[in-house]
């Protein structure tokens, strides 16, 4: 006969949830550290060579780009870095808004406080997007820009989009009209919602199995999934803020920085619809589709992505 263990007690409870903190702890304090515009960000840099540094997504933090690291360090000195707020920084206040710019401003720092300009950058996501606004307003900073699926919506419409924005960009690129609707009305609405009523995992949750799809956010990882939950307080006050600052035809094209740009086929179609457009815009760049991949697709397929950034690197 065998007995069922009954519920853990609060003691236990107590200690379980000790013990995580403890490890948290533990594996926050094998970063270093640098200030960076009165804020300590945390990163990591292993190797030597051309300065390479990783620009992570919302959600995220430098953990996510754990398959990066040995590879470049080969050759490079490989640097990543978590953006202001993110795990395992101070999280960001309740009431303060996410600003695009601050964290753009932030890189440039970044890469002057580690001596390291001209940087080589790869961004993924909002990452991404970062690292195009530092090309336009830092280019002596950047040697070269990887972006993953930057979100360049403002290319197309504010955010929200205006009704009437949403009117011209119907008539003119429906398919990208499509996609961002869709983007609004299954990901990016619903998890603002949940967010304003508290319910960050929800938001989170939402969020992510709107960019990346249903199926692959089931098969992420449970350490995945904690460090986007580790970072849904930040996501919460991206969607909740002011939303991304203007980015223009013009501005893409005045970014003469050499641009790798890379495109999944599992993410949502926005991005790959966005990707086209900067494709059409930026006046030095080249174009990597990534198969089997979702929005974070240096995780998915690590060997693919690797081998087409440092092929890029190594041209420049």
């Amino acid at each position: 006969m065998s007995l069922r263990p009954g519920p853990p007690s609060v003691s236990e409870v107590i200690a379980h949830r000790m013990e995580e903190t403890h490890m948290a702890t533990q594996r926050a304090s094998q970063y270093k550290t640098v200030i960076v515009n009165g804020c300590e960000l945390a990163y990591v840099a292993q190797g030597s060579g051309e300065p390479v540094i990783f620009v992570h997504g919302s959600i995220s933090d430098l953990r996510i780009w754990d398959k990066q690291m040995a590879a470049f360090a080969e050759n490079h000195r490989a640097i990543a870095y978590s953006r202001r707020y993110a795990w395992p920084n101070t999280e960001i206040p309740d009431g303060v808004d996410d600003l695009v710019p601050q964290h753009v401003d932030d890189l440039a720092q970044l890469i002057k406080k580690l001596d390291a300009a001209p940087a080589h950058l790869v961004g993924n996501s909002r990452g991404g997007f970062i690292c195009l606004l530092a090309a336009l307003s830092y280019p002596a900073l950047v040697r070269t820009i990887t972006v993953e699926e930057p979100p360049v919506i403002p290319l197309f419409v504010s955010t929200p989009p205006k009704p009437q924005q949403l009117l011209k960009l119907f008539a003119k690129r429906p398919r990208t009209g499509v996609a961002l609707m869709k983007l609004f009305g299954t990901g990016l609405g619903p998890a603002t919602t949940a967010f304003k009523r508290g319910d960050v995992e929800g938001g989170v949750r939402i969020f992510v199995r709107a960019v990346i799809g249903a199926e692959v956010y089931e098969s992420l990882p449970p350490e995945i999934k904690q460090m986007m939950l580790d970072n849904g307080k930040g996501l919460s006050a991206e969607l909740l803020g002011a939303g991304f600052p203007p980015f223009t035809d013009a501005d893409a094209r005045r970014i003469t920085t050499p641009a790798l740009l890379i495109a999944s086929d599992k993410s949502a179609a926005l991005f790959r619809r966005l990707v086209d457009r900067l494709q059409q815009l930026l006046p030095n760049n080249q174009r990597v589709d990534i198969s089997n991949a979702s929005h974070v697709m240096h995780f998915d397929q690590p060997v693919a992505v690797n081998h087409a950034v440092m092929d890029f690197i190594a041209k420049h």
